[in-house]
């Protein structure tokens, strides 16, 4: 387990190099044939959070076993993009982990859309935060 941790993690990208792939691939399906508005965007990540709740209170989450098979077996998704989809459809879309996958899927679009270097603002944020202090002196 600890191995594949390892694997996945010197495989990772950045988030800003996700951002500019999330984005082209948007471009490529024609999501951004004509321009967007920012609010539509915002709510569309809302909408994703909403249907990651409802998958939660129905008690829908991913099983990824058949998939983690694939993997295990040395199958990669363009060995064998059949089995894969397969799998994806049938024990991981439209469950909670892959409605908040959505959610910041359409987040990063949007940062790839207006060039922001959101690794940057999370940065800022998460050192701001150091600075704040307990619950940010709120109740919840």
């Amino acid at each position: 387990m600890e191995t594949d941790r390892i694997i996945k993690t010197k495989n990772m990208k950045t988030l800003n190099q996700l951002c500019d792939e999330i984005h082209e691939n948007a471009k490529n399906k024609g999501f951004w044939d004509s321009p967007r508005e920012t609010g539509t965007l915002l709510m569309l990540c809302v909408s994703e959070l909403a249907e990651a709740m409802e998958a939660d209170r129905v008690g829908k989450h991913s099983d990824t076993t058949g998939i983690d098979e694939l993997i295990k077996a040395g199958y990669t998704w363009d060995d064998s993009p059949v089995s894969y989809k397969s799998y994806f459809e049938l024990d991981v879309k439209d469950a909670f982990e892959d409605e908040l996958a959505d959610t910041i899927i359409r987040i990063l679009d949007l940062c790839g859309a207006h060039g922001i270097d959101i690794e940057k603002h999370i940065e800022m944020k998460m050192k701001y935060n150091e600075t704040r202090e307990r619950m940010h002196g709120k109740k919840y």
